[in-house]
Formats: structure tokens, C-alpha cells, sequence
């Protein structure tokens, strides 16, 4: 690649599926002559546009984008079970190509036991510790460094998305539990072998890409006893996003934990809900339809 930069006036583009790809003797090699560009799955914006429909009628394709995600090969397949098989072979790739032969892993079964454990706590503080006891309660033998091996080399292969603690008041990180966010939902749907799976949790996961796409740096935000779903942070700003599929009735939990935030730092609450959108003393309540389709916070 250094000979053909040399020898022509050219762009050279180079894809790879894992961080470790610039990390070792490639980035060795090229060293201050390459841009490293991180790409996600389509975005609900470029999901319409892929499938050239209507925007102003996205709200009646957000159930299909929630439930199969927006890898463009599965975007493009009509059958549901085709897309499930296109769904499959994807994460296959990437569990056994990516993660476990690349890192000459001897139990990939264990690998498979811990991705799937972080598809079905979405949004839920993870702790090393309690995964271990999980596996071990099933006879096999797995050391909480090897958990946290295995979830590294997860978070590497661009499957999962760390979001680390931060005590906002403390101004510190936590380093003892995140939270995991999958690169694509899809995956929920087609390894959980569940339908219609926590849609509030899935709601928060699609939230967590689209701040990343946006090029915030996202971490989860405990204040005091609460906690703040996203601290999305940039050069310019910091934004507290509470994520709900809606407001329960008589329950101030989603507003409240906002509240705590002192005024003058922009706060917003995103929901699924229409009949949520509006303001709550000052803070603007708006639809992830909206928000997925283009709205600034």
C-alpha cells in the first residue's frame, strides 16, 4: 500500500472489521499517512433513503428498522426469513472470523455464552463478576479476567460499544460496571430468537448509535442515587438525554433524574411516544422518530 502511494497520485481505501487492524504492524507501516474512519450500519436517515421511502412517513417504517437493524444487506431482502439467514451469517462472521480465530480462542463457545448475555442485558449495568458466576453455575470453569477478555475483544471487533460510568458531580469515571450497546439490532432479533424483546432498552440502544454517529463521546451519568442515561459529550458541548419508550403515567422517574441536572445545561428526554412530545419545565420532550430522522438536540 506505502509502494502504490508513492508510485501513483491516487486514494487508497482499505476496509478491515477490526480495531486491532491499524493498532499492530499496519499502523506501524503507515504511521501519519492514513485517516482511520469508523463506520456504522445505516442510519434510520440513510435507511430511508435506501430503500427510497417517503420520509415524511418515516414513523411507519421505524417498527421494521427497530426490529432488523440497517446492515444494507439486510435492508435489501424483502423475506423476513431471508433476512434472518443474511442476519446470521453476519454475526457468525464476525463472532468466529473476527473475534475468535483472529484471537486463536479455544472455547468459542464461552465467547457465544457472553455476547449473547450482553444482547439480552441491553442497557443494563454489566459486571465481569456476575457473568463468571452465571457460567460457572453451569459447571464450566471461566476466570473473571477472561470475561473481561472476551468482552474486550467484543468491544474491538465492532460488535458491541462501550458506555462507561460517570459521576457527574464527582466529574470522574467508574470503572467497576458499563453498560454494552450491539452495532445493530438486528442481531437482538436473530440470536435472542426473540420478537418484540424490551422495545425500551432497544429504543436506548438505537439512541446510544446515533449520538456516536453524531461524534459524541457517550457515557452512562450517575448523579447521586440516579442515574442519566447519556452524557454525550463534543469540543463544543454536553447534553444529559434521558431515553424512554414513554412516560409512565404518574411517574416523574424520567423527568426527575433531569431535574437533578442544575439549569442552564442542556437537557432533553427522548421518547416513544407522541403523546409525550412537548416541554417539562424547560426541558424538551421529543420523539426518536424525530430525533433518528435529522433533529438536533
Amino acid at each position: 500500500m506505502n509502494g502504490l502511494r508513492v508510485a501513483y497520485d491516487s486514494d487508497i481505501y482499505v476496509t478491515g472489521s477490526n480495531a486491532s487492524l491499524l493498532s499492530g504492524e499496519l499502523g506501524t507501516y503507515l504511521t501519519g499517512r492514513y485517516v482511520e474512519l469508523k463506520m456504522l450500519p445505516l442510519s434510520f436517515q440513510e435507511y430511508l433513503a435506501f430503500k427510497d421511502l417517503d420520509a415524511q412517513q418515516k414513523e411507519r417504517y421505524f417498527s421494521d428498522y427497530l426490529e432488523y437493524g440497517g446492515f444494507p444487506s439486510v435492508v435489501l431482502q424483502d423475506d423476513k426469513q431471508l433476512k434472518d439467514d443474511v442476519l446470521n451469517g453476519v454475526y457468525s462472521s464476525i463472532l468466529l472470523r473476527d473475534v475468535a480465530n483472529r484471537a486463536s480462542i479455544k472455547e468459542p463457545e464461552l465467547l457465544e455464552r457472553i455476547a449473547l448475555y450482553l444482547l439480552d442485558n441491553i442497557g443494563q449495568l454489566i459486571s465481569t463478576n456476575k457473568i463468571a458466576n452465571t457460567i460457572r453455575s453451569s459447571g464450566r470453569k471461566i476466570s473473571n479476567n477472561t470475561v473481561e477478555n472476551y468482552i474486550n475483544l467484543l468491544v474491538k471487533s465492532f460488535l458491541f460499544y462501550k458506555a462507561p460510568r460517570y459521576d457527574i458531580r464527582g466529574k470522574e469515571y467508574i470503572s467497576s460496571q458499563s453498560k454494552y450497546y450491539v452495532v445493530d439490532l438486528g442481531f437482538v432479533r436473530s440470536q435472542l430468537q426473540k420478537r418484540n424483546t424490551n422495545r425500551g432498552s432497544r429504543i436506548e440502544n438505537l439512541v446510544f448509535l446515533e449520538l456516536k454517529r453524531r461524534r459524541y463521546n457517550v457515557f452512562v451519568g450517575r448523579l447521586g442515587m440516579k442515574e442519566i442515561d447519556f452524557v454525550a459529550t463534543n469540543a463544543d458541548e454536553t447534553i444529559y438525554v434521558q431515553v424512554t419508550d414513554h412516560i409512565p403515567e404518574n411517574n416523574e422517574r424520567e423527568t426527575a433524574n433531569l431535574l437533578q441536572i442544575a439549569t442552564g445545561y442542556k437537557r432533553v428526554l427522548i421518547t416513544n411516544s407522541w403523546s409525550d412530545v412537548g416541554e417539562y419545565e424547560g426541558i424538551p420532550i421529543i420523539h426518536v422518530v424525530d430525533f433518528l430522522g435529522g433533529r438536533k438536540l
